[in-house]
């Protein structure tokens, strides 16, 4: 699964590649507005934090939400108190575009994720363009070369990376090219089964200097409660949000 997932997001890009070269990506990289700092907005603090999602689909459930006005869903988070708003921007299988990434920052202040399966400098850049302030690295997908290089990019831009992990070597592997802001998916991105203890069991290999991010198997307050309790400093919370009501919810989850 993750492997054609990268493949149709690689060929995606290309196509858009073909319309809006490189140096044409650069320049409207360049010129956006400089990234917000998100490290500084998810910091540790007594209360767990929120990075909101806007997710229209996924393979493993299928469609989730219309989200006609993904722009009001993120001002609607940010109502809610989320520190952060993600935007799947991965067509094929999660229905979302850079176009929802886009809308979504001219919309709001909190700092925006662009969730993808990036592979190349210029879906960086592309992100960069579009507004987003972190980038998604997902070690299972890249070689440590390319990890380090697309880590060394992202932060070159000004913007900040998530790296995304699932096992104990690949939370050293993000560690290693430097990552302040580490997230291990309880979901297998090969089998797309959850283990929600996934987090808690390697929570203690992440430093006390880097912020912890718990994301999938949230469906309630409990789930947030027990990453929090399992040492997240934040939690990545996609389906509840779009399935229900965001701002109730994003408050029951805060106050988990």
């Amino acid at each position: 699964m993750l492997t054609d997932l990268v493949d149709g997001a690689r060929a995606d890009a290309e196509t858009r590649r073909a319309t809006t070269s490189l140096a044409e990506v650069e320049a409207l990289a360049a010129a956006a507005p400089p990234a917000i700092d998100a490290l500084e907005a998810l910091r540790p603090t007594d209360r767990v934090k929120i990075i909101a999602e806007v997710k229209r689909a996924s393979p493993s459930r299928g469609r989730l939400a219309d989200i006609p006005d993904p722009a009001a869903l993120a001002a609607s988070y940010e109502t809610g108190g989320a520190s952060a708003i993600s935007v799947l921007t991965e067509q094929r299988r999660f229905g979302g575009s850079l176009d929802d990434l886009r809308d979504v920052r001219a919309a709001v202040s909190l700092p925006v994720l662009r969730k993808d399966f990036l592979v190349d400098e210029y879906q960086v850049l592309e992100a960069r363009a579009a507004g987003a302030d972190l980038v998604l690295l997902i070690v299972a997908a890249l070689d440590q070369p390319t990890l380090a290089r697309l880590f060394d990019f992202t932060t070159s831009l000004g913007m900040t990376a998530l790296v995304e992990t699932h096992d104990a070597d690949e939370v050293e592997r993000a560690l290693d090219v430097g990552a302040g802001l580490v997230g291990v998916n309880a979901r297998d991105l090969s089998t797309f089964e959850l283990d929600q203890d996934l987090f808690g069991r390697l929570a203690d290999r992440i430093p006390g200097s880097v912020i912890r991010v718990a994301e999938s198997a949230v469906k309630t307050a409990a789930d947030v409660a027990h990453y929090r309790r399992s040492g997240a400093d934040v939690v990545l919370v996609g389906e509840a949000l779009v399935t229900g009501d965001p701002v109730a919810t994003l408050q029951e989850f805060l106050s988990a």
